[in-house]
C-alpha cells in the first residue's frame, strides 16, 4: 500500500473534515525528511573528504541539491493528491505529470553536477601530484555527456507528457534542413569546435598566434562557439570556431627551443681579427649553460656590408620560456661585444669616407 492509500484510508477513518490536517502532517514529513538527509549527507561529506578517493566526495556533493529538490517535490504532489480528491479543480490533473517531470529533472540534474564535480575533482588531484593532465580533453568529454544528458532527458520528458519521439525525430530529420540553412554559422562554429578537440592544434594555456589575423594571446577557454583568447595587453579576445578552420596558426608553446639569429658588424680595419673573433665566439657558445648544443650551432663571417665586415650567429636556446630566453640572448650578446673588444676591435656603425684627390686645395674667399 502505497503513501497515498495509507493517508485515504486516514481520511475514510477521521472524516471528511480532516484533509487539511492530513496535508500539513505531509508537508511537515517532507520537511523533517529533507532536514535529516541535509544532515546525514553533511556528516558524510565530512568522513568523505579524509579519503584518498575523489569520486564519493563527488557523488554526495552532486547529490545535495537534487535530492532536496527530489523530498520536495514528491512530498508536495502527494499533498496535491489529496487535495485533489476535495477539489474539482482541472489544475490538480497535472500533478502526476509534475511529479514525473521532476523526478527526470532531478535526475539529470544530479548526473550533471556529479560531471562537474568528478572534472574538477580530477583535475585538481592531477595537478596537486604534479601528473601530466589534458585539460582540454576533460573539458570537452564532460560537455558531451552533458549535453548527452540533457538531450535524453527532454526526450524522455515529452515521451512522459504524451509528446511521440519517433515524430519528434521525424521532424527534426526534415526540419533538419531548414534550421541548418537558417543556423549555418551556429553549425559552422560548432564543428570548428568539435575540430579544435579532434585535432588539437593548441590546448587552454597555450600561447597561440596566427599570421592571417591579428590573433595572439594565451588560450582561457575553448567552447562549442567560441574561442576565449587573453592578448598580452590583457584584452578578452572572442573569436568565432569556425575561423581556425580558414586560417593557419602557430603555436610556440609547443616549441621546442628558441632561436637565436643575430648579424653582427665589425669595422673594416678590424679585417684581420674577423677570424679570431669568431673562433671565440664559436667556443663561448658551446660552452654556455644556456644552449642547447644538440640542435644547430652557426658562426660564420657572412656579408661585405657597406660599412661594416658581418658574421652571424645562429643557435638554439634550452629553454622556451619567454622572459628566460631574452635574458639568455641579452647574455650571449654582451659576451659577444666582450669578445670583440678583446681583440681589440670595434662593432661598426653607418660611416662615409671622403676621399679628396691631390692638387686640389681650399681656400678662404675672405683671404682671397
Amino acid at each position: 500500500m502505497g503513501l497515498t492509500e495509507i493517508l485515504h484510508a486516514g481520511l475514510n477513518f477521521f472524516g471528511e473534515e480532516t484533509w487539511v490536517a492530513q496535508v500539513f502532517i505531509v508537508v511537515f514529513i517532507t520537511a523533517f525528511l529533507n532536514w535529516t538527509q541535509k544532515r546525514i549527507i553533511a556528516r558524510f561529506i565530512i568522513k568523505l573528504e579524509r579519503t584518498q578517493t575523489y569520486w564519493d566526495d563527488a557523488l554526495f556533493e552532486a547529490a545535495r541539491k537534487p535530492l532536496t529538490f527530489l523530498i520536495w517535490i514528491i512530498g508536495l504532489t502527494f499533498a496535491a493528491d489529496l487535495v485533489k480528491h476535495e477539489s474539482e479543480a482541472m489544475i490538480f490533473s497535472a500533478v502526476a505529470p509534475i511529479r514525473e517531470v521532476g523526478v527526470i529533472v532531478v535526475i539529470s540534474w544530479f548526473l550533471i553536477r556529479f560531471i562537474g564535480q568528478a572534472e574538477i575533482g580530477l583535475v585538481e588531484r592531477k595537478q596537486t601530484a604534479g601528473e601530466p593532465f589534458d585539460k582540454t580533453t576533460a573539458d570537452a568529454v564532460a560537455k558531451l555527456l552533458r549535453i548527452s544528458i540533457i538531450i535524453t532527458a527532454a526526450l524522455v520528458a515529452m515521451q512522459n507528457l504524451g509528446y511521440s519521439i519517433s515524430g519528434v525525430l521525424a521532424f527534426g530529420g526534415i526540419g533538419g534542413i531548414a534550421v541548418g540553412f537558417a543556423a549555418r554559422d551556429l553549425l559552422a562554429n560548432f564543428f570548428g569546435g568539435l575540430m579544435i578537440y579532434m585535432d588539437r592544434p593548441f590546448d587552454v594555456g597555450d600561447w597561440i598566434r596566427s599570421p592571417d589575423q591579428e590573433i595572439e594571446g594565451t588560450v582561457e577557454k575553448i567552447g562549442w562557439r567560441l574561442t576565449t583568447i587573453k592578448t598580452f595587453d590583457k584584452r578578452p579576445l572572442y573569436i568565432p570556431n569556425a575561423i581556425f578552420t580558414s586560417i593557419s596558426v602557430e603555436n610556440p608553446s609547443r616549441m621546442s627551443n628558441r632561436r637565436i639569429m643575430e648579424t653582427i658588424g665589425i669595422r673594416y680595419d678590424d679585417v684581420s681579427r674577423m677570424r679570431d673573433i669568431i673562433d671565440d665566439v664559436k667556443a663561448m657558445l658551446k660552452a654556455h649553460e644556456a644552449i642547447d648544443r644538440n640542435q644547430t650551432l652557426i658562426v660564420n663571417f657572412n656579408e661585405f656590408a657597406a660599412s661594416s665586415l658581418n658574421f652571424f650567429i645562429y643557435t638554439f636556446t634550452k629553454t622556451t620560456n619567454w622572459i628566460e630566453f631574452h635574458d639568455v640572448k641579452q647574455d650571449v650578446l654582451l659576451k659577444v661585444i666582450d669578445i670583440i673588444e678583446a681583440h681589440g676591435a670595434e662593432c661598426a656603425f653607418p660611416t662615409s669616407t671622403l676621399h679628396v684627390p691631390s692638387g686640389i686645395t681650399v681656400t678662404d674667399e675672405k683671404t682671397g
